[in-house]
């Protein structure tokens, strides 16, 4: 036991413990590689069985130190090579790594670990398990070699290769999930595989590389993989913050086609865009999906029937003005108001109080029986479903923080705001083909104006304004008039008929480049 005492025996243990885990770290990547290919319930007793026969084997070719030595003496030659039992090993075994690996990274790159039915298809345990045996031979022998030119002492070189395999067998299991979690890194470990392999063959025909450069360039790669990996991380994390609304209607919203203006297409990544083609959704179905998609990121103003366009009745007039009124008017509802609109009664429906009229019945007592509705602007337009289910196929009235009545929104316009306009019999479309260009109403949606132009600019969350009317009068500066244009390219606008007050009609035209491109 004299010799336990000698600082030299524990100096040389430990440097043997540490090469042996640096050599047998190739070995650990290899069997995490091979490892996942196996039914996730065999995997550990892959890992186990193998790294048991690497013990087995580096302590039985440590038992047979003599015949370790002559391995390296030459066998024979050809032309200036010669070549011994070492090196025969470190040939078969660079062959072997260089074909394996090359297999491996072929195999992920040309994305076939799947079978064609979905199901991931697996390898036999036992063919597996004798790749380990193999790789196992050729790291081992390197191994015992490096310990029998350090260490003199048969007790201290198999105490080293027990202490390193065990180290191993604990580090197994969280390397090969972390190796197999992130398939960058896969390729990564296939790449330093490849490295060794085309030294042990170097080595086979005599040419030795130093260790030194090859775990230089393998920190290397790993220093800028770890780089890799954080900046992944904190990409995730980022998307992570963002509302998962968001994230969902931007996947879909690539799946058809579409996307930022002037917004590259990731080429790192292929997008769905990229992989579903955009014929796959018709112009309507684009149309509806987005429509749909934006609802929540609407305000109810944009939704909304503006004040200067309601049908409403005043109680105080004559009764027969009221029933030619509801009889001119295509509408079924109508809000029924004291001398102004602020002033609400009740609504009614215009088949129901014509009924009354005949009866004689006083039309605010009428009214009062079926009050209104009323939402605040702020609203949200998800909760504004709520609301209107509530209502029974009614309408409802929406305020202002002083209760002036700014519009009322029905069923019809939550379904105009999905699937695009659907005018009255009184109307015309807010949205005329016009030659190159279109004519559209100043109080024309800016949702549905994007819809229509394939663009993103048009609408922005800080912005106070939801018509083209409020968008035209915020890049002026004032009211345009008649005649004037507004660039915002690649769209101009030119004002058609306007008041002081208010702007009617806008001609819409897009740039001749832009719209080849669309029609294309």
């Amino acid at each position: 036991m004299e010799f336990l005492l000698d600082p030299s025996i524990w100096a040389g243990l430990l440097t043997l413990i540490v090469l042996e885990i640096v050599l047998g770290i190739d070995n650990l990547v290899f069997i995490a590689i091979l490892a996942d290919k196996l039914p996730p319930k065999q995997r550990d007793k892959a890992r186990l069985v193998g790294l048991s026969l690497a013990l087995i084997m580096r302590l039985g070719l440590l038992s047979l130190i003599s015949w370790m030595v002559t391995l390296t003496r030459p066998l024979f030659s050809i032309a200036q090579f010669s070549f011994s039992g070492r090196d025969l090993i470190l040939l078969a075994g660079g062959l072997f790594l260089l074909f394996k690996a090359t297999m491996e990274l072929h195999e992920r790159l040309e994305n076939r670990e799947h079978q064609s039915g979905g199901n991931k298809g697996y390898a036999s345990f036992w063919s597996v398990v004798v790749q380990i045996v193999i790789l196992d031979a050729v790291f081992s022998l390197d191994a015992v070699i490096t310990a029998v030119g350090m260490v003199n002492n048969l007790a201290i070189m198999m105490t080293a290769v027990v202490i390193a395999m065990g180290v191993m067998l604990l580090a197994s299991k969280p390397l090969t999930r972390f190796v197999n979690a992130h398939p960058t890194v896969v390729v990564l470990c296939l790449s330093f595989l490849l490295m060794i392999g085309l030294s042990l063959v170097a080595e086979g025909f005599g040419f030795h590389i130093p260790k030194g450069y090859l775990y230089a360039a393998i920190g290397f790669s790993i220093l800028i993989e770890l780089f890799n990996q954080i900046a992944r991380r904190n990409f995730i994390r980022h998307q992570a913050r963002r509302p998962m609304r968001e994230r969902t209607a931007e996947a879909i919203q690539r799946m058809m086609g579409g996307r930022r203006s002037g917004e590259p297409v990731n080429a790192e990544a292929p997008e769905v865009a990229q992989i579903i083609p955009e014929e796959g959704f018709k112009d309507e179905e684009r149309y509806m999906i987005n429509g749909v998609l934006t609802l929540a990121s609407r305000s109810v103003r944009s939704i909304m029937t503006p004040r200067g366009d309601i049908s409403w009745v005043d109680a105080e007039r004559p009764l027969d003005e009221i029933r030619i009124q509801l009889l001119d008017t295509p509408h079924s509802l109508f809000p029924v108001c004291r001398g102004e609109l602020d002033e609400v009664i009740g609504v009614v429906r215009a088949k129901e109080l014509l009924v009354a009229l005949e009866h004689g019945m006083d039309v605010a007592e009428f009214a009062a029986a079926n009050p209104v509705i009323v939402i605040p602007e702020t609203l949200d337009p998800l909760n504004l479903l709520g609301v209107l289910r509530r209502a029974k196929g009614s309408f409802v009235l929406v305020t202002n923080e002083f209760g002036v009545v700014q519009g009322l929104i029905t069923p019809l316009d939550v379904l105009e705001a999905i699937a695009g306009e659907f005018p009255d019999e009184d109307e015309t479309p807010d949205i005329i083909v016009d030659g190159d260009g279109w004519l559209v109403k100043g109080g024309t949606d800016l949702h549905s104006l994007q819809q229509l132009f394939d663009t993103r600019e048009l609408v922005k969350p800080e912005d106070d304004h939801a018509s083209l009317a409020g968008l035209l009068i915020e890049q002026s500066g004032q009211l345009p008039r008649v005649g004037e244009v507004i660039d915002m390219a690649p769209l101009h606008f030119q004002i058609i008929e306007a008041t002081d007050y208010r702007i009617d009609l806008v001609r819409v035209t897009r740039d001749a480049q832009e719209h080849e491109e669309e029609a294309d």
